[in-house]
């Protein structure tokens, strides 16, 4: 197996890893006495519904909603609808389904079952604008917040104060009814909080924190929000809240999983594995000159590890974006990367989604050999010019090296990987 292909081999194993039809199975609680409704929203909210329906006894109620983006459906299922909306930023379609949902749990009892299917993506998948905000007031700072370098823990906190759905706000719709959360998670750290913006689970983070976030970006957000901010009602339910009670989450895949699967490719493969976190944040383009940093040490020091090894890390790294490109944190990890490793041989890498997008292009990342910037000078390409744009998307697409995978229906945020060949 050539290197391009083991790279490959060890990102499949890392979205098979996280499949919901792997996970969701094992998760699932027993019927209750009385109705169960299904709702949740994310990228991986189609596959996990239809992992719910296959498992779920046939003499037992269920029906639902879940939503998902664009291209991530599996089809028409018997007994949970599913609906497509847009993402990264919020639709007409998005904000429906998100008012469907919460009419559909207010109706619930205590003998009844909320069962809600989360994972990324959900939090531009749920635009249920809290009072005086419009849709377009969401889409506007979900524009911003995007282009601002700010980590998704900032995004999010300033999501769940403005939304009606967020932020626990669904789970005190559901009450009194049982609320069981199955999560896939794309955020480091596994915070349950903070995956699509935590609909279900109480939020630890207040209103003067989303103020903080949208001075600190320096974000030209549309007054209404302002307005709302400073209302007590934008503060969410905190722990200890009596909606709580009854609620569970579980966090059934998540990215430490998927490395390990990448691992075992790779040590089948007579390469030693190295995990070097599966919570690596900061700007994409800093992060890939730390791994192209370490990647020189092994090829000159044999350090951390002696080659042949494997560098591997997730997690979800920013752009602060400046430029006119086609951006996606991977390509820019990536383009950051190679620029740093300045053709240094036996290293070849790869960054990707796990979702299959990186960024709004339906592209899941790319993959970096020793050649890389030679090949790229040979087309006329310069690559400080294409990452000063912002612009790795066209830069890979042009070297014919993408990573293109198609929706993988999960998400345990980015996959990277940097093979060190023997001498």
């Amino acid at each position: 197996m050539n290197e391009r292909d083991l790279l490959r081999a060890m990102f499949d194993a890392a979205v098979a890893a996280a499949s919901a039809e792997k996970a969701v199975p094992s998760n699932l609680p027993p019927p209750p006495k009385g109705r169960t409704v299904v709702v949740g929203a994310g990228k991986a909210a189609a596959a996990m519904a239809r992992a719910v329906e296959a498992r779920w006894p046939a003499d037992k109620p269920l029906t639902g909603l879940v939503v998902t983006r664009y291209g991530h459906g599996v089809g028409r299922l018997e007994r949970i609808e599913v609906a497509e909306a847009a993402h990264p930023v919020p639709d007409a379609a998005g904000e429906r389904a998100a008012w469907r949902i919460l009419d559909l749990v207010r109706d619930l009892g205590p003998d009844d079952l909320a069962l809600c299917l989360i994972s990324g993506g959900g939090s531009a998948l749920l635009p249920a604008p809290a009072p005086g905000i419009t849709l377009e007031d969401k889409q506007a700072l979900n524009r911003a917040l995007l282009r601002s370098g700010a980590t998704i823990d900032e995004m999010n906190c300033v999501r769940k104060h403005l939304s009606a759905i967020k932020g626990g706000r669904l789970a005190v719709a559901a009450a009194p009814a049982r609320i069981v959360s199955l999560i896939l998670s794309d955020v480091p750290g596994d915070d349950p909080s903070v995956v699509a913006s935590g609909p279900t689970t109480p939020d630890p983070t207040t209103r003067e924190e989303a103020r903080a976030v949208l001075r600190r970006y320096g974000l030209d957000a549309p007054q209404s929000l302002w307005a709302f901010l400073d209302d007590d009602r934008s503060e969410t339910p905190k722990p200890g809240d009596a909606a709580f009670a009854r609620s569970e989450t579980r966090i059934i895949a998540a990215p430490q999983a998927s490395l390990e699967a990448a691992a075992g490719v790779a040590r089948e493969a007579g390469y030693r594995p190295l995990i070097l976190g599966d919570a690596i944040e900061g700007e994409a383009r800093e992060v890939g000159k730390v791994m192209a940093a370490i990647a020189r040490q092994v090829v000159l020091h044999d350090e951390p590890a002696p080659a042949p090894c494997v560098l591997i890390s997730g997690g979800e790294t920013t752009v602060t974006v400046s430029g006119a490109g086609r951006g996606g944190r991977n390509v820019e990890f990536l383009l950051s990367m190679a620029i740093a490793l300045d053709g240094l041989p036996r290293v070849f890498a790869i960054a990707g989604d796990t979702d299959g997008v990186d960024g709004a292009e339906e592209i899941a990342g790319a993959i970096v050999t020793p050649d890389t910037l030679e090949r790229a000078r040979a087309r006329g390409l310069d690559a400080r010019a294409a990452l000063a744009d912002n612009d790795g998307h066209g830069f890979f697409a042009a070297l014919g090296d993408p990573l293109i995978t198609g929706p993988t229906l999960t998400n345990v945020n980015d996959f990277r990987a940097a093979l060190v060949n023997p001498r």
